[in-house]
């Protein structure tokens, strides 16, 4: 064998390797975000991407409704006590009208029924306070609807996702993909993430706010008492 015999038999040994062994090209995972694992959510993500909306509405507007009605001047009841001792019954109501908060409000309400029997002024008092409180608590149970509600229709995704799964899968007949699956198991497993998601967002929403409106109401209380105590007063 000569070395021309030789180069031959190299070159058909490397072609022939070559073609045993083709150079694989490597793959690139495609990544998903967010936003594309919402829309392979189906139109389920649609109704919670509407209800996490409302949520935050609600937050947000009665964060600021609350601290709002929770701001006062800490010397409001001594002010209240030096107008009714002095026998300024006008500027006392007045006083309460610049303040606008409800204890405010309950508290003038009190002043404009003075001498009148004192179980009178306190239900006056009492049915403002009632009122108050629920405009407080104003879109509160939207949101506790919405905690409760977000996950069941996420399940609901769920079980849609899954039957539209199946009835891909026994049109299919023999020739099962993979791929005729996918969508439906995408809408099944992403609305039930989305649901929980809402879900857990919207509880502890509403338990903060209602924390907030407790604290509230725990101030007007306290400026209730202080008033029926300062009526209750001997007179000196």
């Amino acid at each position: 064998m000569n070395l021309m015999q030789m180069a031959q038999g190299a070159e058909t040994l490397a072609d022939s390797l070559a073609t045993a062994n083709p150079v694989l090209t490597p793959v690139t995972e495609e990544s998903m975000n967010l936003f594309d694992m919402a829309l392979k959510g189906g139109w389920i993500m649609v109704i919670l991407a509407a209800l996490s909306l409302l949520c935050f509405y609600i937050l947000f507007e009665r964060i600021y409704v609350i601290r709002k009605a929770g701001k006062e001047d800490p010397m409001f009841m001594e002010k209240i006590k030096d107008y009714i001792m002095g026998g300024e019954i006008k500027s006392a109501l007045n006083y309460c009208r610049t303040m606008n908060t409800p204890s405010a409000r309950m508290i003038e309400k009190g002043i404009s029924r003075l001498g009148r029997p004192i179980n009178d002024v306190q239900a006056a008092i009492e049915n403002v306070g009632n009122f108050e409180v629920a405009k407080l608590e104003k879109g509160l149970t939207i949101m506790a609807t919405i905690a409760g509600g977000a996950p069941m229709i996420g399940f609901l995704g769920t079980v849609t996702g899954m039957v539209r799964a199946f009835y891909e899968m026994a049109n299919a007949g023999n020739n099962i993909d993979i791929t005729l699956l996918s969508g439906g198991i995408y809408e099944a497993m992403i609305t039930t993430v989305g649901g929980l998601i809402v879900g857990i967002i919207a509880m502890f929403a509403y338990n903060y706010l209602v924390t907030l409106v407790d604290g509230v109401v725990n101030k007007m209380e306290a400026k209730t008492m202080a008033f029926m105590d300062l009526l209750n007063e001997p007179v000196k």
